[in-house]
């Protein structure tokens, strides 16, 4: 890691009360010394606030007020300075300048957070918590990202950690020291509980990985149905915005369109498709291949049914097309007569365009997901998608030392699985270092942070 003084715009560009310019690095005080017209802030204690002019020479360019930070109780554990100017894109970016033209470097994209993780401030899954406050949509994703921030994530991994080393500790004591009489021998039938044991925990980390998943990054809702049946009109009234076009023509929409909302929390990204069919238009039908495709990969299916037509083939076709997924079957069109003839399970009775019932069908969305409160204060769930991915790697390695004990193999080849699963979970936390991951995790940071 470099060891200069980086500085950036923390703030986004444009009309507001203010901007702040942040500063970090061994150079900071005397890179800001000829630019501050103020008191000495080499004098001045650490987490201190001082009022100033910002100079150009002998030419004013901002009254500003500067918070000083000495290390090593900053963010980055590097000395810290941060300068509140004027808002305005113009204002900010000439304190910038000044403070380059004196010899700071313009940070790169997370430079800041990465400093704090190479510093050992923070762990990699708080680093990563970090950007998942600053892309927060919802309470609940703002909740689960500071519990990351709080350090959850880690003491999950850093538990799981301990107990796989010191089973990997005693294998090799046995191994290395076998005329030890006082240090118990590890042979097959004791490791296989203790291997078991970490799989089930994993296993149950896992288990909630969805439900985090989905809270961290919204529920993949996709609106089905035959053309015709309103889908369009379910869309704009979850939205309360007229997104997609609706007429009384059949296969109006040829593509998918998507919007969002929150509801009680949760996000729903929500997906309005062609109306499923058999169709010899071959634009349609490009539109419903889309449509069955998005079905596999939903969350939620919300298949809309017409109140005032019986059930078609088509519909029948749809429900044994989607009875595995987790839906909602919207009866729409209750303003009209029914003539649909049947009830269904686990569904709502609408009309889309009098706004009718769009409340109940919001609820019976929450109580599908939620099931009542979140327990927060109970659980830590994964959400990141990288996080899932290597306990799932975990998972498979455990698996296959249970399977080496199971068949009678020596300890040390059992070893190696629990081994390996140790430093991928060092991986998530970030004990086990890859250049190229930091790279890729810290460049997806805005500028300043």
């Amino acid at each position: 890691m470099n060891n200069d003084t980086i500085a950036a715009i923390s703030t986004a560009l444009g009309p507001s009360a203010i901007n702040i310019v942040r500063m970090s690095g061994d150079d900071v005080f005397s890179i800001i010394k000829p630019l501050f017209k103020g008191p000495d802030l080499n004098d001045k204690e650490s987490h201190t606030i001082h009022y100033g002019r910002i100079m150009d020479g002998d030419t004013p360019v901002d009254e500003v007020l500067v918070s000083l930070f000495r290390a090593p109780k900053t963010f980055t554990r590097e000395d810290m300075i941060e300068i509140n100017c004027h808002g305005g894109s113009f204002v900010a970016q000439r304190v910038l300048e000044l403070l380059l033209s004196k010899g700071a470097r313009l940070a790169e994209k997370g430079e800041f957070t990465e400093r704090a993780f190479l510093n050992g401030r923070i762990d990699l899954t708080q680093a990563e918590s970090v950007l998942d406050i600053i892309e927060a949509r919802s309470d609940y994703s703002l909740t689960l990202a500071n519990k990351g921030l709080d350090g959850e994530i880690y003491t999950l991994v850093k538990n799981l950690r301990e107990d796989l080393i010191e089973i990997v500790g005693q294998i090799e004591v046995n191994i290395d020291y076998p005329e030890y009489d006082d240090v118990e021998t590890l042979t097959t039938e004791i490791v296989l509980p203790k291997i078991k044991a970490l799989k089930t925990r994993v296993e149950e980390v896992l288990g909630t990985a969805r439900v985090g998943k989905i809270i961290r990054e919204g529920i993949e809702t996709v609106i089905i149905g035959r053309p015709n049946v309103g889908k369009s009109s379910v869309l704009n009234a979850l939205l309360r915005e007229e997104k997609a076009i609706v007429t009384e023509i059949q296969g109006t929409t040829r593509d998918v369109v998507e919007g969002e909302i929150n509801i009680g929390g949760l996000v729903l990204n929500l997906m309005d498709t062609a109306g499923i069919r058999d169709s010899e238009d071959m634009i349609e039908r490009i539109g419903i291949d889309k449509s069955k495709q998005l079905i596999e990969k939903a969350d939620l299916i919300l298949y809309v049914l017409n109140n005032n037509e019986p059930l078609s083939e088509d519909d029948r076709k749809l429900l044994e097309l989607t009875k595995h997924k987790k839906r909602i079957i919207i009866i729409n069109k209750i303003d009209l007569e029914s003539k649909i003839g049947r009830t269904f399970e686990n569904s709502v009775s609408i009309s889309a365009l009098k706004n009718k019932n769009i409340n109940v069908l919001e609820d019976k969305i929450k109580d599908l997901f939620l099931e009542g409160e979140i327990a927060f204060k109970e659980s830590t769930y994964l959400s990141n998608t990288r996080h899932i991915a290597k306990m799932r790697q975990v998972s498979d390695m455990l698996s296959d030392a249970q399977q080496s004990a199971e068949g009678m193999m020596p300890v040390d080849i059992v070893e190696i699985d629990l081994r390996s699963a140790w430093n991928t979970l060092g991986e998530i936390i970030g004990e086990s270092k890859h250049t190229e991951l930091l790279d890729e995790l810290f460049s997806r940071f805005c500028l300043g942070k």
